[in-house]
């Protein structure tokens, strides 16, 4: 959510901050709104005004005995009582659709951003790692998965298109990455593990900025609550409505949870195998900071996921986000693409955002420092995953299949796979 002080009183920088973002005239919607309540927030003042003055009046004018300019007052205080409620409405309607096109409305990109519209203008920052020569052709994971438990037949039969049902040892492997990745962010990084809610109600989604721009993105429930589409709604949440202590940021967290989306926009995408699933495991990682943490945060955020993809022996690269390909409620973003031979190409397995202040506003959470009256602004909100687990597992498919069919497990998996080293056909 944005300030409409901020819009105010430069709309012109403000529309030039979200045309980065492909987003015209972006200020106009809101700032007619502004002006259409702050014009009836002053009718309404005058009305109350006005109303109060002539209820004083009537008692002096009865004290010297003007029955005649006493009647007079009453009827004009009559008349604005009748009036004054049509405006206390008109000035909600003016509140709801100032919120609602500031709701609409996407992050502003951070200075340092670069400029595109897609990921034609994103900029690689770096790589890691050696992707694998093989003396026989790659094959993609599904073929792969297809000998070792994957079984998206008996997914389609229960619950149609894109739903998993993994057995025995392939099963066995992507609960130990998740295992992995959950232990690596409590005890290497210091994230706090949480068990949240997969259920949560429209204000949750909308403090992070899923709604309600997002809505054909979320599974909803017959009692209106949504499945979450990814553990950040609860993680972030959990500071909605409240003001933090400066001594507890910044408040970094972790959950592995399942995610559920519609897949709405990506019809024809990834319809076979793994990548795109409708129902699926993350370790999400959240921090909640101060502004003056954030950009130090966002490093070392996403180098807690670097560090999984490192010890796990993928090739990866490192990808700064353009303007016009960030998330909704990102300032800045980083994506981590990791190096599938089976397909030949870079894919996205973890998106790492620096929301700046623009979920806190959404969510009315502010911080203060011990001791000193008042708060000092709202705080700043991070996430990003630490990683997609159902990527990951196809990332270890490809990249570590050998001719015959077979899958060697990474050694930092060992100890997860109880003495499993290898998954056979």
């Amino acid at each position: 959510m944005h300030d409409i002080k901020l819009i105010r009183a430069d709309p012109a920088a403000f529309d030039a901050a979200l045309a980065r973002r492909g987003v015209a005239s972006a200020s106009a919607a809101a700032m007619a709104a502004d002006s259409a309540l702050r014009a009836v927030q002053t009718e309404l003042q005058a009305a109350l005004a006005q109303r109060n003055e002539a209820s004083r009046a009537i008692g002096l004018a009865r004290s010297q005995g003007d029955i005649a300019a006493a009647e007079a007052l009453m009827a004009t205080v009559g008349t604005l009582k009748e009036r004054i409620p049509g405006l206390e409405q008109q000035e909600r309607d003016c509140a709801e659709a100032l919120e609602t096109a500031l709701a609409g409305l996407p992050n502003a990109p951070a200075e340092d951003v670069p400029d595109g519209l897609d990921e034609h203008g994103n900029r690689v920052v770096h790589e890691r790692g050696t992707p694998p020569v093989f003396d026989f052709t790659p094959r993609e994971h599904d073929a792969v998965a297809a000998a070792l438990g994957y079984d998206p037949d008996a997914a389609a039969r229960m619950s149609g298109a894109r739903f998993a049902v993994l057995k025995g040892q392939l099963a066995r492997l992507h609960r130990a990455l998740g295992q992995y990745m959950l232990d690596v962010q409590t005890e290497a990084h210091g994230y706090q593990e949480t068990a949240v809610p997969l259920l949560v109600r429209d204000a949750a989604l909308f403090g992070t900025g899923q709604l309600p721009k997002f809505e054909e993105d979320l599974f909803k429930t017959t009692d209106g609550r949504y499945l979450i589409p990814t553990a950040e709604v609860p993680l972030t949440n959990l500071v909605r409505d409240s003001i933090v202590d400066e001594d507890a940021l910044p408040i970094r967290l972790t959950a592995l949870t399942p995610c559920f989306r519609s897949e709405a926009g990506s019809a024809g995408r990834d319809t076979k195998g793994l990548i795109r699933q409708h129902q699926f495991e993350k370790v999400e990682l959240v921090a909640i900071c101060t502004p003056e943490q954030a950009a130090s945060e966002h490093e070392r955020m996403t180098r807690a996921a670097e560090t999984v993809l490192d010890n796990l022996g993928l090739a990866y690269r490192r990808v700064l986000l353009c303007a016009g390909d960030m998330g909704f409620s990102a300032r800045k973003t980083y994506d981590l693409e990791v190096w599938l031979p089976g397909q030949d190409e870079w894919r996205e397995i973890s998106s790492i955002s620096d929301c700046g202040d623009f979920q806190a506003r959404r969510m009315g959470t502010r911080w203060k420092t011990r001791g000193e009256k008042g708060t000092r602004g709202f705080v700043h909100t991070l996430n990003g995953s630490g990683l997609a687990v159902g990527r990951a597992l196809v990332a270890v498919i490809e990249n570590y299949q050998a001719a015959d069919g077979s899958v060697r497990v990474p050694q930092v998996l060992h100890a997860y796979m109880g003495g499993v080293t290898v998954l056979t056909p």
